[in-house]
């Protein structure tokens, strides 16, 4: 294979190469079941797969976020991916099974920065993109019709085509003149191999054609009607914190709280989940899809009980948090394990109006079911950061309370102007060895050792709230 990569001008960094043996295995391991590729012989494969993609990122700047239209098994995408790691890649794709070998081959190669889309790409396609480049799927003049809708003025529509490819693009100025100007048109061969190909790169002279202002919400509706969907898989994933980790995105539940997330966050929000056929909620943002699921996978992942709908929102990574910048009033640092208890704090600090919230690292994920049903659409209204372990909070710039037993009685205290309220963890309590600068307790009748974590943390808070004013 490297040598095959070097004869037609590729000389690649040692972790390209093993990551492009990597997917040839699992394509060959796949292909029989999943029907992948009807090429078979190994000097094809390398050759008309992963050369023939890869040597367009030679050739050429490519554009990012870049999606790849009609990817099939990953072509001409995981390849540009793996000479240009710090491409932003959507590989769109609509047939099941190629979905779940995208989602394998991502996995196996350990690929950061790649969404697959599991739908074919209409004009309703909503994901900010910068470029497309689509290999032998439809004709020039139907894919730039395809992306008016979507694609920014100054966006590329990339074309990677046989020798016949330049028949394609005197018909597709003549249809598409106004809104698209030829920037790029290049015969090549793949090395000295006699493989004839044509790159042919359009730009976008202006904007969007949108389709979706008078589109109504019923309009924009998926049927899911299947286990294997890869929709309802990734939303299977996301029930967990290392889910929503890797997929960015959550699942929020109860109608009123779906409710109070489509009217003050509309931003936030990327789908809305109901069993059978039910219609749309009246006043249903048009950016936001309506997902129909069968009523068994709807109640998989109805884990509470509370009925339709669901809804989807984005679950963005907090920022890191940095001891420079302390804000007048309380900062609050979160080193719950338990995500019920991590949703009860983050209601509690929006309540009393605290400037931000950072979550240890021992913190349960604040958009895990658990803690989403707790705080509800409050994890949006609250400055979230990331935050170090519990035992790193020191020296860090500005006052620590800690809340313990045995410490100073909470009542009659005088909060400092700014300051760093720590309480422990559930069980355990606080490190052993860890200091703050006071620490405060909670006077309870006796027998009582403690108090839930989230409460006395918003005890805590009420008092400091109450005496500021």
């Amino acid at each position: 294979m490297v040598e095959i990569f070097r004869q037609c001008g590729l000389d690649l960094p040692d972790e390209a190469f093993r990551r492009f043996w990597a997917l040839h295995r699992l394509l060959r391991e796949r292909n029989e079941d999943l029907d992948l590729t009807r090429i078979r012989r190994f000097e094809d494969m390398v050759l008309k797969h992963y050369v023939d993609s890869a040597l367009v990122a030679r050739m050429i700047d490519l554009p990012s976020p870049l999606l790849d239209l009609g990817t099939g098994a990953g072509f001409p995408g995981l390849p540009l991916k793996i000479v240009r790691p710090d491409l932003e890649l959507v590989l769109a794709e609509g047939r099941g099974k190629r979905l779940a070998f995208l989602e394998e081959a991502c996995q196996v190669l350990r690929l950061e920065g790649v969404r697959v889309y599991p739908h074919k790409v209409s004009a309703r396609f909503d994901l900010p993109v910068r470029g497309i480049i689509t290999r032998a799927v439809e004709s020039m003049d139907r894919t730039l019709e395809r992306a008016a809708a979507f694609l920014p003025a100054g966006g590329k529509v990339i074309f990677m085509k046989g020798p016949a490819g330049r028949d394609e693009i005197e018909p597709a100025l003549q249809a598409r003149g106004r809104t698209y100007r030829l920037i790029e048109d290049q015969a090549y061969e793949l090395g000295s191999t006699g493989h004839r190909r044509r790159l042919a790169v359009f730009e976008r002279t202006a904007p969007p054609e949108s389709s979706t202002a008078g589109e109504t919400a019923v309009e924009r509706v998926t049927d899911v009607a299947s286990p294997v969907n890869a929709g309802f898989k990734v939303w299977k994933k996301i029930l967990d914190g290392r889910g929503i980790r890797k997929h960015g995105q959550a699942l929020l539940c109860g109608p009123k709280q779906v409710d109070e997330t489509l009217r003050d966050f509309p931003e936030k929000c990327l789908g809305l989940l109901t069993p059978g056929l039910d219609a749309p909620p009246d006043g249903l943002d048009g950016r936001v899809r309506h997902y129909r699921l069968r009523p068994e996978l709807f109640r998989e992942l109805d884990i509470f009980g509370t009925g339709p709908p669901l809804l989807l929102v984005r679950a963005e990574s907090p920022p890191a948090w940095t001891e420079a910048d302390w804000p007048a009033g309380c900062t609050l640092f979160v080193p719950f394990q338990d995500p019920a208890n991590v949703g009860a704090v983050i209601r509690t600090a929006a309540a009393f109006g605290l400037p931000r919230v950072v979550l240890l690292k021992e913190a349960a994920h604040p958009f895990h079911p658990r803690s989403l049903r707790a705080a509800g659409p409050t994890v949006f209204r609250v400055r979230l950061m990331e935050g170090p372990v519990i035992e790193d909070l020191v020296d860090v710039g500005a006052p620590l309370i800690a809340l313990a037993a045995g410490g100073r009685p909470l009542p009659g205290f005088t909060f400092p102007d700014a300051f760093g309220l720590v309480p422990g963890l559930e069980g355990p309590g606080l490190p052993r060895g860890f200091k703050a600068d006071q620490t405060l307790s909670i006077p309870m009748a006796p027998g009582v050792e403690s108090l839930n974590a989230a409460l006395a943390a918003g005890i805590a808070l009420y008092e400091w709230r109450s005496r500021r004013g």
